[in-house]
């Protein structure tokens, strides 16, 4: 019988709303989760006005208030440079429809969000860009996930990732339910991953190490002070670069599966019990060897 093999996971981190519309500290993030093992980072570009309808806005000063978490255009160029820079791959997650225009040039993945996965207009967009597509799963059915994985080949994606997701912020880890990653990955034939709102790191290394999860995305932020940080799922750097650093030995330990004494034994061998008699070391050294 031979173990099965699993794939080192890509983590992105996800910026989200926690950048505060400022530059300097969108490239902390981008060298922060370079630092901690990232190999990916995320943002949003959403527009207030093309993101919740009218009669929404018209009655929500909290909706409106958050025209302050747009990512101003101007800043996409300057973090794909960023990104570059630092050799760590760049993706955001369009929510209007001109933004994938603006996008496409720049991002190495594009990232779709849950709430948009009924948008068929916007999947075929995203489709057509030629780019890779990560696309997250939170509240959906089967069925609406069929549909948005068939828009989204049928309109050129060759490159799809799911994400399981559990769009509770946080989530609740006795609801992460990651066995539908495994049904998802039989029904669709594509990689798979976990968008994390638990912020538990036994939930990600179960993803990973029962489920084979290619991919993880995490919400982070850098000191406590994001928008986001306040309602539970974001994690801090030193959380993220802890964990990954636990999943990266956990990997190292696979070695290749051949049963044989590896180095660390070789000294003790000669130790073990002789067959004649029973005792320790083998006769064969036992004349020749010297205490220290």
């Amino acid at each position: 019988m031979t173990s099965r093999k699993y794939s080192y996971p890509i983590f992105i981190a996800e910026i989200s709303s926690n950048h505060c519309c400022d530059l300097k500290r969108c490239y902390d993030f981008i060298d922060t989760a370079t630092r901690i093992g990232c190999g990916a980072v995320k943002f949003q570009l959403f527009k207030i006005n093309e993101l919740f309808a009218p009669e929404i806005l018209a009655q929500s000063a909290k909706h409106r208030e958050r025209v302050r978490w747009e990512l101003p255009e101007r800043f996409i160029p300057l973090l794909a440079k960023r990104c570059q820079e630092q050799q760590i791959a760049f993706s955001c997650t369009p929510f209007y429809l001109d933004a994938v225009d603006i996008l496409t040039p720049h991002v190495d993945f594009f990232k779709i969000a849950s709430y948009e996965l009924l948008w068929t207009d916007l999947l075929v967009k995203c489709a057509a860009s030629g780019k890779p597509i990560v696309l997250s799963t939170g509240m959906a059915e089967m069925n609406e996930i069929e549909a948005a994985v068939q828009t989204l080949r049928e309109a050129g994606c060759v490159d799809l990732t799911l994400l399981h997701c559990v769009s509770g912020y946080p989530a609740p880890v006795e609801q992460a339910n990651l066995a539908a990653m495994q049904t998802m990955k039989d029904k669709f034939n594509c990689k798979i991953g976990w968008s994390d709102h638990t912020v538990s790191e036994a939930v990600i290394q179960r993803a990973i190490h029962k489920y084979d999860a290619q991919v993880i995305e995490l919400h982070l932020d850098l000191d406590e002070t994001g928008e986001e940080y306040k309602f539970g799922h974001c994690w801090l750097p030193e959380q993220v670069k802890k964990m990954i650093r636990s999943i990266q030995e956990g990997f190292a330990a696979d070695g290749d599966g051949i049963k044989k004494p590896v180095e660390a034994e070789l000294p003790d061998r000669e130790w073990r019990a002789d067959p004649v008699d029973g005792l320790r070391p083998l006769k064969s050294i036992r004349k020749t060897w010297k205490a220290d």
